[in-house]
């Protein structure tokens, strides 16, 4: 930004850093709420920690805190949060609400740890137009919606083996703030999926559970629908454009 002085830059730039360290302590509230057994505020906090890092990016880019604070990394210290938040913590709801088979919660949890720790460390994460290669342990959104659909735990564990395997892959992902193509569709839709996320998780009752309606339930199916085709066609012609390379 221009009009900071170097000075302020700097300030900003570190001021922003506390701002990204502290979604660690929205998932430590996030897992008290999971270990008291209170699933509303649990599932509010995690919808939290994914508002504030969807925010932190776009401030940090226009800050260009690489510049004027780079005594913190911002992208480890992002990865750091994003593994307690988007991991950890989604992880101890699915063990406390008993949402995975009895007999294999242990090596379904310790088989999502694992996988998300490879995925985080990967030196292709993220393409340089911002595809993500793999499901992007977005752990966080996908236990909700879990939840939501009052999914049995043999559900649960499928869905989750499927997406934790695909995490090693390279399929691809959108990171909808910042893919410019559909972008137009892409932010807007993910908007209204998570705004939708929030209220479900707002109206949460313990005695009546989940309080959705055919519009609700629809906009959770579509948004991962929709980032599914979008993902398939993106990974598609990057085959092609690979194999026609190859053949020249």
């Amino acid at each position: 930004m221009s009009n900071l002085t170097p000075r302020s830059a700097r300030r900003a730039g570190y001021a922003l850093h506390v701002l990204t360290a502290s979604g660690a302590v929205i998932g430590m509230l996030a897992l008290q709420g999971v270990v008291d057994g209170e699933i509303r505020i649990a599932l509010l906090w995690l919808i939290a920690s994914q508002i504030l890092d969807g925010l932190d990016g776009p401030i940090a880019r226009g800050l260009d805190v690489e510049i004027h604070a780079p005594l913190i990394d911002g992208h480890i210290l992002d990865l750091v949060v994003d593994y307690v938040t988007c991991v950890v913590v989604p992880v101890m709801f699915m063990l406390k609400f008993e949402m995975l088979p009895s007999k294999y919660e242990a090596l379904i949890a310790g088989f999502i740890f694992l996988t998300s720790a490879l995925w985080f460390a990967r030196a292709d994460l993220e393409t340089e137009d911002h595809w993500f290669n793999g499901f992007p342990a977005v752990w966080n959104l996908a236990v909700p919606t879990f939840l939501v659909f009052d999914m049995t735990p043999t559900e649960v564990a499928i869905f989750t083996m499927v997406l934790g395997m695909s995490q090693l892959t390279n399929f691809k992902v959108p990171h909808i703030v910042r893919v410019d193509q559909l972008r137009r569709i892409t932010l807007p839709f993910g908007m209204i999926y998570l705004a939708d996320l929030t209220y479900l998780s707002w109206t949460y009752s313990d005695t009546l559970g989940v309080q959705s309606n055919i519009i609700s339930d629809a906009i959770l199916i579509a948004f991962p629908f929709y980032l599914l085709c979008f993902g398939a066609y993106k990974t598609f012609e990057g085959w092609r454009v690979r194999e026609k390379k190859l053949s020249e």
